[in-house]
């Protein structure tokens, strides 16, 4: 059966009205690419009626497995829809074009994977518990209503240029807890999920797993076990003893919060709600290190030589201003810069920007995984991965 080109192609109702029918190409202007993955490409864009300045994410489902990635599009715009919370990223809306969803959502200036790339240097404590204090509260939300990231990593905690932390990339997500889905990015993944094949269920406790590795990518500007190949990680993962921050001096809390994160057993680390209240994040701390973090960096990108610096695009742009008024600004040198790093499915370039394996129906196999440097990648299935 053809799959639709518009909306009104589209026989099963429920489907269709998740989708606008109204043309992107006259709703959207001023495309700028700000990234790229597998799944095609991501852009910065303008709403023609609203000027408000947007993220798009372009999908295509043409080709190879066209049914397939319809159905993940369908999956990725009805778990969008339903997620309405300030530290989840926000839907605007999906048109069809060609066999191409343009997936609309709010524009924020980076990642958190971005921003330490920018300083080539760890953040600080403070600035890692305020990161992990909006992504924990979003988290919260998302399990409390049954849902699981599945693929929380620095790459997809995205920051607003108001110092708001947001998840985001939900093309991995389950609309159901527990789940049992080998999905996610390698080093990121919970041990659970690895065996989930062969050993059962999981739920939101993997999205705490994630969240540990994810300090530990913060802090050190890599997640554990990057020296490995993807599948010696994995086996890794599931194997052995959890991973714990390498470098040195950093507070027992902090160090406390990663291992209690890191607890190998799900049953044994703590829920979201409960995370909220650990000492790492309860002490205090200075309500604006996100924003103050966020213009260090800009600073720092804008010293950057802007033909071999290839994220500051994405940074500098503000969603806040059109063409025209930005056309004779600082930043404007930054715009015509190419970047890999994108809130996407698949992320590329940086450590927690690699790929994530595809989202599947529980149960299914076939997953593709790649080493995190857009080189070397491969496919497994997931029926293979044996532990």
């Amino acid at each position: 059966m053809p799959l639709p080109t518009r909306v009104s192609q589209i026989k099963d109702q429920d489907v269709a009205s998740l989708f606008t029918d109204e043309d992107p190409e006259k709703l959207f202007s001023e495309l700028q690419e700000i990234g790229h993955g597998s799944f095609g490409a991501v852009y910065f864009a303008r709403n023609v009626k609203t000027s408000e300045g947007v993220a798009i994410k372009k999908m295509s489902y043409n080709g190879k497995s066209s049914s397939d990635k319809w159905q993940d599009i369908i999956k990725e715009v009805k778990f969008l829809r339903q997620v309405k919370h300030k530290n989840c990223i926000q839907y605007k809306g999906c048109y069809l074009r060609e066999q191409t969803a343009w997936l609309a959502m709010e524009y924020c200036i980076g990642s958190a994977s971005d921003i330490v790339e920018v300083l080539k240097k760890p953040l600080q404590e403070d600035e890692i518990a305020a990161v992990c204090d909006d992504a924990l509260q979003g988290l919260e939300y998302l399990h409390n209503n049954d849902r699981i990231h599945r693929d929380i990593k620095a790459g997809n905690i995205l920051l607003e240029d108001n110092g708001t932390v947001k998840l985001g990339d939900f093309g991995s997500a389950s609309l159901v807890s527990p789940a049992n889905s080998f999905v996610g990015t390698p080093y990121w993944m919970a041990p659970e999920v690895i065996l989930a094949m062969d050993e059962g269920q999981y739920d939101g406790k993997v999205d705490i797993w994630s969240l540990g590795i994810t300090c530990v990518e913060l802090a050190e500007r890599k997640p554990p076990l990057f020296n490995m190949n993807a599948m010696s990680a994995l086996y890794h993962i599931a194997q052995n003893d959890p991973p714990s921050l390498t470098t040195t001096d950093w507070s027992d809390e902090f160090l406390s919060f990663v291992n209690v994160c890191l607890a190998k057993e799900a049953t044994d680390r703590p829920s979201a709600t409960e995370l909220l209240q650990h000492p790492f994040l309860t002490r205090d701390r200075s309500n604006n290190c996100i924003k103050e973090l966020i213009e260090r960096t800009k600073k720092v990108a804008k010293d950057q030589d802007n033909m071999s610096f290839r994220r500051v695009r994405k940074i500098l742009i503000d969603p806040h201003e059109d063409s025209q008024s930005n056309e004779n600004s600082d930043d404007s040198v930054f715009q015509n810069n190419e970047t890999n790093s994108v809130e996407s499915r698949t992320s590329i370039d940086t450590s927690s920007n690699m790929g994530s394996i595809n989202s599947l129906p529980d149960g299914a196999g076939g997953a593709s995984v790649s080493n995190g440097t857009g080189r070397d990648s491969r496919h497994v299935s997931s029926l293979d991965v044996k532990f």
